[in-house]
């Protein structure tokens, strides 16, 4: 019988297994499950080496896992920009950018984020653009806002971009002007801001140690809330180096699953499409698994540049029969999905129209029929899906990723209010009937479009339908509540699954990676209202401690938790 190098005893596990669901400890050897059950079972595997960790009935569960982030975009967010809430008013994002622009040279760029989508007319003028020239010293600035889909830049960036009153945008973008002067008010939504990213790009790039840096901070943090596993929804080259570099070195802390960029309009990659997808398998290591590709198939509602099958609210520019348009037409979405299936690759579609989410479901349909049948889709965010579709995820095999946090009310569901009519805005994220018929729901963060990657905050979420910060009044289509079971399974066994990850992680079952996190409480003995407090005490990946309280790290080694360990 294999000798046990950590065995952990008398705690409450959960394991995210509905056939055995509690248990009361288990043995690792070797970065894996060995047995996970009684204590009688755990202890059948003790060595004379084994150490042994009593928990005085502490709840440990497994590793929760994020099917939808942008790890280093949140890690560079962190370590070399500007942050600030997307609460934030415009009085208070001047004060943050001048700020943070004394601080920088002449000529460097004031670059984060981000504000609510709600604030876009109140950007729109050459008076709110002068402000923020006024703010940054006269440097270059671009913020993204609270969907990173779109950006507000002043006047010393539009000068760099070679943005002026003559500009066209490219197909998909939109340069917002002043309704006076019509002249560039500096928002520019979606492919309208490639010009200043590449006006950055000139002047501004990061060393491959910084991008490194960024891929790793990310992850840092993400273990902090107890993620170990996640699928990066849009990688960059940088991004992929950054991870075979960490997990080389041993340092990758978690498992990454990799959507390769096929087509950017918002970050400014290169490369992208064939150029990239041809490049992943280099990426390819022990803890990263380069198997996705990502599409941007629409934009965001609030920038009414989603897909929808009936009109946005009508407005100046698009009139009244408005539905928005994807990126790609149906003959080109379905020869990517075909190339990319052929050569091993799963998909992750961007589409939070319901014009989009059925144009990806009818393109499945017709893949399936090819028989292309194991290859994995995941409709990513999943907003609005007509009520004829909802049954088409299950029937196709097509994994629901709802992110980013906003089945609850906030400042994302407020914009959309105001560009959809109100019985069609009250009706976003309908994920208990995507439950009830069947679909694989997978939860995602889309940190740092949230500010944060806990989990707990959309486990609450998904629950209540209010706002777990208790900023925001209300529910948001509450008939929509799931479960806390199934919440907790959102976060972890299918988004593991969702990902292609189900047999490495995402419960807690013999030979799977001993990636788990004790909790600071049981959630089912918790208040529902108080889950967005719950906290790692530690996170394990693969068997190894990858973060504990900085308060449990006091006194040496023994004192990683005030129950110790004992040989």
């Amino acid at each position: 019988m294999t000798t046990a190098d950590l065995i952990v005893l008398d705690a409450t596990v959960y394991t995210a297994d509905p056939a055995r669901p509690f248990a009361a400890a288990f043995a690792v050897a070797a970065g894996r499950l060995l047995t996970v059950g009684s204590e009688a079972e755990a202890l059948a595997h003790r060595g004379p080496d084994t150490m042994l960790r009593r928990l005085g009935g502490a709840f440990v569960m497994p590793g929760l896992v994020d099917v939808h982030n942008h790890h280093a975009l949140a890690g560079k967010t962190e370590l070399y920009e500007l942050s600030f809430a997307a609460t934030a008013t415009l009085p208070q994002i001047l004060d943050a950018v001048e700020d943070y622009a004394v601080r920088l040279p002449a000529d460097g760029w004031v670059l984060g984020g981000s504000w609510g989508s709600g604030l876009m007319d109140a950007l729109s003028t050459d008076s709110a653009r002068e402000r923020l020239d006024a703010a940054s010293g006269g440097r270059p600035v671009m913020l993204s806002d609270d969907s990173r889909h779109n950006r507000w830049v002043n006047s010393r960036a539009l000068e760099l971009a070679g943005i002026t009153a003559a500009s066209t945008p490219d197909a998909g973008g939109v340069i917002m002007r002043d309704p006076v002067s019509g002249a560039p008010s500096g928002v520019l939504l979606e492919a309208a801001g490639m010009p200043v990213e590449e006006a950055l790009a000139r002047t501004h790039t990061l060393t491959a140690e910084q991008h490194r840096r960024c891929s790793q901070r990310g992850i840092e943090i993400l273990a902090s809330h107890g993620v170990t596993a996640f699928q990066d929804a849009a990688a960059s080259l940088p991004i992929l180096q950054s991870l075979k570099s960490l997990d080389d070195a041993g340092e990758l802390n978690a498992w990454v699953v990799s959507s390769l960029t096929v087509n950017d309009q918002i970050f400014g990659y290169d490369p992208v499409g064939e150029e990239l997808l041809a490049r992943g398998e280099e990426f390819r290591s022990e803890h990263h698994r380069p198997d996705f590709v990502k599409i941007f198939l629409d934009g965001v509602p609030p920038a009414r540049t989603g897909a929808f099958l009936e009109p946005f609210l009508p407005d100046d520019e698009h009139g009244a029969h408005f539905c928005g348009t994807t990126t790609m037409a149906p003959e080109e979405l379905l020869g990517w999905l075909r190339s990319t299936a052929e050569r091993g690759l799963s998909a992750k579609i961007h589409c939070t129209g319901d014009a989009s989410a059925r144009l990806v479901l009818d393109t499945v349909e017709q893949l399936r029929a090819e028989g292309y049948t194991d290859t994995r889709y995941q409709i990513a965010h999943g907003q609005f899906v007509a009520e004829s579709d909802l049954a088409r995820f299950a029937e196709l095999g097509v994994a629901a990723d709802i992110s980013p946090f906003i089945w609850f009310p906030g400042v994302i569901p407020d914009a959309i209010a105001s560009v959809l009519p109100a019985e069609r805005a009250a009706q976003m994220q309908p994920n208990r009937s995507l439950i009830d018929t069947g679909a694989l729901v997978a939860g995602g963060s889309d940190w740092p479009v949230s500010e944060s990657p806990n989990a707990w905050e959309g486990i609450q979420g998904l629950v209540t339908r209010a706002d777990p910060h208790g900023v925001f009044p209300g529910t948001l289509w509450a008939e929509q509540a799931i479960t806390l079971e199934e919440a907790i399974a959102a976060f972890t066994i299918n988004a593991a699954t969702a990902m292609g990850l189900g047999a490495e992680t995402g419960s807690l079952a013999t030979g799977k990676s001993a990636d788990f996190v004790l909790l600071d409480r049981n959630p089912f003995d918790s208040p529902i209202d108080t889950l967005i407090q719950a906290r790692a005490r530690e996170t394990w990946f693969a068997g190894r401690l990858v973060f504990a309280q900085k308060t449990l790290l006091t006194g040496g080694p023994q004192a990683l938790h005030p129950l110790l360990y004992t040989c």
